[in-house]
């Protein structure tokens, strides 16, 4: 396992079922979301830069953040501590909010929040490159987890229909899963789809995943993975 490079700065450390990435900036590295099975992260990136290194987690999800141990502290929109604490309950945590900006040196990155998979999933946006970095919310030819506490779709939906307002800045999209760059064109279809499960347009597959019920809406570009409904039950 390493990292392989995207251009002269930017790298992806790809598990085949999540992938995590290194930014480089003139002062700073920053490494976005840790991986599931490495636990060596940091020890990877020390072959790619010798920087300060610092972590963002895009959300608290256990399969992004596997080598977080190898951290004094981790950044993250604070709607994830309460999670994320469960995982690591003394680690030092830094609060990020929607809007802010984390400056590697001449290298910008706005975080954007996209609430819904979890309360505060955020992706980072390379303000010079229109590179972003969306972390689970944003996948094509995946599986979209939207079932258990604290995820909603509606949420979700409304997330998405505000990233459409970025049309112009967003170049090329980097999700966790799935295939990848992606094109804006994803959004639309997400949507639709969303709104077709919200509505009752699409029939759900029953299924089960780590010991739930679940069911399974095939939009097309992906999966979504949602709660039965109570009138389903």
């Amino acid at each position: 396992m390493r990292f392989e490079k995207l251009d002269p700065t930017t790298y992806v450390c790809d598990e085949g079922h999540v992938r995590f990435f290194l930014l480089i900036g003139e002062k700073e590295a920053l490494m976005i979301d840790s991986g599931m099975q490495v636990n060596n992260a940091k020890e990877l990136a020390r072959e790619v830069t010798d920087k300060a290194l610092r972590l963002f987690n895009t959300h608290a999800d256990r399969d992004h953040t596997g080598s977080n141990h190898e951290f004094e502290s981790v950044m993250m929109n604070p709607a994830e501590f309460v999670n994320y604490r469960e995982q690591h309950p003394s680690q030092k945590m830094e609060a990020v909010f929607d809007g802010d900006i984390i400056d590697l040196g001449n290298r910008a990155l706005k975080a954007i929040a996209l609430p819904g998979h979890t309360p505060g999933s955020t992706a980072l946006l390379d303000l010079k490159s229109g590179m972003f970095f969306s972390g689970d919310p944003i996948q094509k030819d995946g599986r979209i987890f939207m079932f258990g506490p604290m995820r909603d779709l509606s949420a979700y939906v409304l997330s998405l229909k505000r990233l459409l307002e970025r049309n112009e800045d967003i170049k090329e999209i980097y999700p966790s899963h799935g295939a990848y760059p992606l094109g804006m064109d994803v959004i639309p279809e997400l949507i639709a789809g969303a709104e077709k499960i919200e509505s009752g347009m699409i029939e759900p597959k029953r299924a089960e995943m780590f010991g739930n019920i679940i069911d399974e809406y095939d939009i097309g570009i992906d999966v979504l993975l949602c709660d039965v409904r109570e009138e389903q039950q």
